[in-house]
């Protein structure tokens, strides 16, 4: 058992961490942006280990993104008031489409290309689209758990293939948080647009 702890160290602590940060995001909090830098660091230790090269390289983009995302919350409005939830701009969405479909292509060639990694297709995809659900999170975006619920699927059985069983496990785990956080979000968001609901 003190074996397989000492091996498993780093997948349980960013297990750990990774509940509170969905924890967090599913109430909203801004908090979860401190957390989740906690875990990206580790996280790039864990990713480089198991030879997930795309998701440790995103790790790096995941820390930039939560010093934006903690200071978007919380100054992200004209008025410097918090920002509220909203939905993703309509006009956005063929944009960012185009741009998951050119980074999974890039990403894919880059891992084929320079590095050993037996799972290129599955690691460059959930790569590419948490880049614009970070972002989509970061702007507070609803829609942006639907992203989400996409990429925990996915990495969920490319985890558990990889033998990261805990965050394996957790990514199982937010698929079920996700569905939830977006119907406490749409809520949330109704009450807010709509003072009369909070009487």
């Amino acid at each position: 058992m003190a074996d397989f702890l000492t091996a498993h160290w780093l997948d349980i602590v960013t297990t750990v961490l990774g509940l509170a940060y969905i924890l967090l995001e599913y109430k909203a909090s801004v908090w979860m942006w401190a957390v989740g830098f906690a875990m990206q660091a580790l996280g790039i230790v864990l990713y480089y280990q198991k030879g997930l090269y795309a998701d440790c390289g995103m790790e790096f983009y995941y820390l930039a993104m939560t010093v934006y995302g903690w200071w978007k919350w919380i100054h992200g409005t004209p008025t410097k008031e918090a920002l509220p939830i909203r939905h993703f701009p309509k006009r956005l969405v063929l944009p960012w489409l185009a741009i998951i479909a050119a980074i999974w292509g890039m990403i894919y060639w880059l891992l084929v290309t320079f590095t050993n990694s037996n799972v290129p297709l599955a690691d460059s995809f959930t790569t590419a689209l948490s880049i614009v659900g970070i972002w989509a999170l970061a702007h507070k975006y609803l829609e942006q758990w639907f992203i989400w619920i996409a990429v925990d699927v996915v990495t969920c059985g490319l985890y558990f293939y990889k033998d990261i069983p805990f965050k394996a496990s957790l990514y199982a785990l937010y698929v079920v948080i996700a569905v939830f956080g977006y119907m406490k979000w749409r809520r949330m968001m109704q009450a807010s647009t709509t003072p009369e609901r909070q009487k």
